[in-house]
């Protein structure tokens, strides 16, 4: 699990109290804490009164944990997903994988009004913010109300505050989209042979089984792949 600390950087500065962390990510103060108790939440950092707050991680991994159950998963199965993701992962890295869980499911659309919309992105949006959001494809304006592609919501909304400019995170979707699905072509191709003699009911089984597996998988060597990368131009800790 996740070791929280107060250098985990300013994005997942320990600012909520666990009633405001309960309201902003839509929970009870007794789920955090059984949560808590089953170690699926990091402990908060205890600062004056012995008052414990919390931070954007802990925001991230409860939506990450509310993807999880709406996939249908146990408890137990939480807790196993969680303990198998690498260590150190902040409040960015566990919002991209509840991205990747929610591609799991199909593609869920909502209408929402613009409150509604707030309400599910956890602050106020401008209008500045709602055009990123449509330029992304996370929503789209159909007359009074948006259409809303919940699954990208979250995600989106952390970008709203990346220090990028959109079209380099429009340009970094399109590289990502292309090579995903350039990827997803040839894992097909691979499994083709291996289910072509299964039975219809079996190869469904093979297919819930694998798809998590496989992207999980991408996703641990994508991490991999993008820190050697930034590796070769960012300085180091001693500044080299």
């Amino acid at each position: 699990m996740t070791t929280y600390t107060e250098n985990a950087g300013a994005a997942s500065a320990p600012a909520l109290t666990v009633d405001e962390l309960a309201a902003r990510a839509g929970v009870t103060v007794r789920t955090i804490r059984f949560y808590s108790t089953r170690g699926l939440l990091p402990p908060p950092v205890i600062g004056p009164r012995r008052v414990g707050h919390y931070g954007q991680e802990h925001l991230s991994r409860l939506a990450l944990i509310e993807e999880l159950q709406h996939q249908g998963m146990t408890l137990a199965a939480i807790e196993r997903y969680l303990e198998q993701l690498p260590a150190g992962l902040g409040a960015h890295e566990l919002a991209i994988h509840r991205a990747v869980v929610a591609s799991w499911a199909p593609d869920t659309v909502e209408r929402l009004t613009l409150r509604e919309l707030e309400q599910r992105a956890g602050r106020p949006l401008a209008d500045g913010d709602v055009a990123r959001l449509a330029a992304m494809d996370v929503v789209a304006r159909d007359g009074d109300v948006y259409r809303c592609d919940v699954g990208l919501l979250r995600l989106g909304v952390q970008l709203l505050d990346v220090p990028m400019s959109l079209e380099s995170i429009l340009a970094a979707r399109g590289v990502l989209v292309e090579h995903s699905r350039a990827a997803a072509q040839e894992l097909a191709r691979l499994f083709q042979g291996e289910v072509s003699q299964r039975a219809t009911q079996e190869v469904k089984s093979l297919s819930a089984h694998m798809h998590p597996l496989v992207v999980q998988a991408l996703l641990t060597s994508f991490q991999r792949s993008l820190k050697e990368a930034l590796s070769d131009w960012l300085p180091g800790p001693d500044g080299s």
